[in-house]
């Protein structure tokens, strides 16, 4: 039996990733410090004999006896609100957290794939965004504690798979969104789809016309795990490129959830990117992966969930 260890498990991806991982027979070992992870995303696995779960900060010393034959290096605050509330932490995680989690994954000889962004293009000037794209991002702008940790993350894997030989992977990850989001997750989908279900003003920032291009949890998981068991080491993208403006997608939101809501518009963040499109022509050539839900199946399914967690 494979076994997994999952850095920052409990969190929305991480828990999605690990119910994946368990459905391929690997025994998967969870770390996570629960800064922005809930063991409710993840205890309706406890009962399986395969799965264990350790409330720990990978920033220190990484030990788990036995064999490890993956490293899934999720753990980082990974919206706006996280990291602008906890930035030290989501620099730490980055940099110490990555060079933990690689120093621990050469000595067990296992493979290591790193859960990096889209972020590291920042602002990009170039569209759709290829990952030989080096990005264009402001690095003492207040989303620069992510960006930069990322970029950092990805230079450390990198340096440890040329100097020490570490079988590494690196995904830059899209916006996504499915079931476990937190309400106050502080991203779009979330955001609207509350606001939506409880009847209040849906807060669209700038004129709406910035753009992203979203992916349902369950085809981003599908595209990482590929990612892991393929034989690339060089950054690969995994997002849907169905583009739309965020005006579009609280509109869609509204009519999906019948909501009276109406829409109001806020000052855009500082930094914000006004455009997100990922290029997947790697991962469709070196994958066989492509998108397969459908925005709205996967807006569906998102919906049930947040009405079933949304108190009336």
């Amino acid at each position: 039996m494979k076994t997994s260890v999952v850095t920052g498990g409990a969190g929305f991806l991480g828990s999605h990733l690990c119910e994946r991982l368990l459905a391929e027979g690997h025994r998967v070992i969870v770390l996570d410090n629960l800064i922005t992870g809930s063991v409710s995303n993840i205890e309706h696995l406890f009962s399986d004999p395969k799965f264990t779960f350790i409330h720990y900060d990978v920033t220190n010393y990484i030990h788990v006896p036995g064999d490890v034959h993956y490293v899934w290096h999720f753990a980082s605050p990974a919206s706006p609100v996280d990291y602008l509330k906890f930035p030290i932490q989501t620099l730490k995680v980055g940099s110490l957290g990555t060079h933990k989690a690689l120093g621990f994954t050469k000595a067990k000889n296992a493979r290591f794939l790193i859960a990096s962004t889209s972020e590291c293009y920042g602002d990009p000037e170039v569209h759709p965004q290829v990952e030989e794209y080096w990005g264009n991002v402001n690095p003492v702008g207040p989303r620069g504690v992510y960006d930069e940790a990322k970029r950092f993350s990805e230079a450390m894997t990198m340096a440890y798979h040329r100097y020490h030989g570490v079988q590494t992977r690196i995904v830059r990850i899209f916006n996504t969104y499915g079931e476990r989001m937190r309400i106050e997750d502080g991203r779009a989908i979330p955001a609207f789809v509350s606001q939506s279900l409880r009847g209040e003003d849906v807060t669209v920032f700038g004129d709406g016309s910035q753009t992203r291009s979203v992916c349902y949890v369950s085809d981003l998981i599908d595209g990482i795990y590929r990612l892991m068991m393929s034989d690339y080491v060089m950054p690969v993208n995994i997002g849907n490129p169905e583009e739309l403006t965020m005006l579009q997608l609280a509109q869609e939101i509204i009519r999906m959830t019948g909501s009276k809501s109406r829409i109001v518009h806020k000052e855009l963040p500082v930094d914000d990117p006004k455009i997100r499109q990922p290029d997947i022509t790697k991962a469709k050539n070196l994958l066989g992966w492509s998108p397969a839900v459908h925005r709205e199946e996967g807006l569906r399914r998102t919906i049930e969930y947040f009405r079933s967690v949304i108190a009336p």
